[in-house]
């Protein structure tokens, strides 16, 4: 009996032993990230079934970022979330054709990297749209901009942090009040901020005086439904939530979707401003590409 609560306790220290804090979420990123600058995939603890997506599409190990990467950027700002077992970085990268703004997603399950998904924004990357027409516009993009009005590091004092559940219900009214254009259901401060790609997409001159902000419904038009809903991180300590989600458009409407990865940093219960990284993907490419699957395909037009 005493062998078998022996064999008990060391059964439990050992499923302890696997799992992974902050202090060890932010190893196994910065591992992570230095392999992926060194080309040395090897240097990373990944697991055999590492899966890593680059704006929605797989890659095999050692290409792509593996490749290309020559440096972090700039702008390193990591995030952490020791009960989902996930770490975030949002900043720059440097690649050999200039610097990309980015979001990385890493999944650490005991110990060992199972997922690394990137968000990205390249200079010249498609805008829009519309589909069919080749390259209209180019998607938003100024590092410039977002190295000089980043949003620095964060502790929220103890007293005033949010709860995970209520930063996960604050972010997603921002959600629901794109789908349903209605900003009076965002939970957002007068004035808050939203910058896509290093751009600033708020704080505009509206018409008889005042300005935009994130809960502003004109920025809402081209916006049919809001899918894919994920909330991978959630750092409580630092009161910045990930969401990564997917901006559908009108059925028949030729415009392309918009994947995005954004980081929501709330004070006392509500959004103070929302950085992004994002992509606009093909119309046949499935995105986000990651379980539980929903909304990875573009809405269909109607049958004619």
């Amino acid at each position: 009996m005493l062998r078998l609560t022996l064999v008990g306790v060391l059964a439990l220290g050992s499923a302890y032993g696997a799992a992974c804090d902050r202090a060890c979420l932010k190893t196994t990123l910065d591992q992570y990230l230095t392999a992926v600058v060194q080309h040395t995939p090897a240097a990373a603890p990944l697991s055999v079934g590492f899966r890593q997506t680059e704006n929605a599409m797989v890659r095999r190990l050692g290409t792509g970022l593996w490749e290309s990467t020559k440096a972090l950027g700039k702008l390193q700002l990591r995030y952490f979330d020791a009960e989902s077992g996930q770490a975030g970085y949002f900043g720059t990268l440097d690649e050999a054709s200039g610097p990309a703004i980015v979001t990385l997603r890493l999944k650490v399950e005991d110990r060992k990297i199972t997922e690394a998904e990137w968000v990205l924004s390249r200079k010249g990357d498609p805008g829009l749209g519309p589909l069919g027409g080749g390259q209209a516009n180019a998607a938003y993009n100024d590092v410039d901009y977002l190295l000089a009005h980043a949003p620095g590091e964060r502790v929220a004092p103890k007293a005033g942090r949010v709860s995970r559940t209520d930063l996960i219900a604050i972010t997603n009214s921002y959600f629901d009040g794109l789908s349903a254009h209605d900003g009076k259901l965002i939970l957002a401060y007068p004035g808050c901020v939203r910058i896509e790609n290093g751009t600033l997409t708020t704080q505009r001159a509206i018409q008889g005086g005042g300005q935009t902000d994130c809960t502003s419904e004109g920025a809402m038009a081209n916006i049919f439904a809001v899918t894919a809903r994920r909330y991978p991180i959630v750092d409580e300590e630092a009161g910045v939530v990930l969401g990564l989600v997917l901006f559908e458009r009108k059925p028949g409407v030729a415009m392309r979707r918009n994947l995005l990865a954004e980081w929501f940093y709330v004070e006392q219960g509500k959004i103070r401003s929302i950085y992004a990284s994002m992509y606009y993907p093909e119309q046949e490419a499935m995105a986000p590409n990651w379980p539980p699957y929903d909304g990875n395909w573009p809405v269909a037009p109607p049958a004619k």
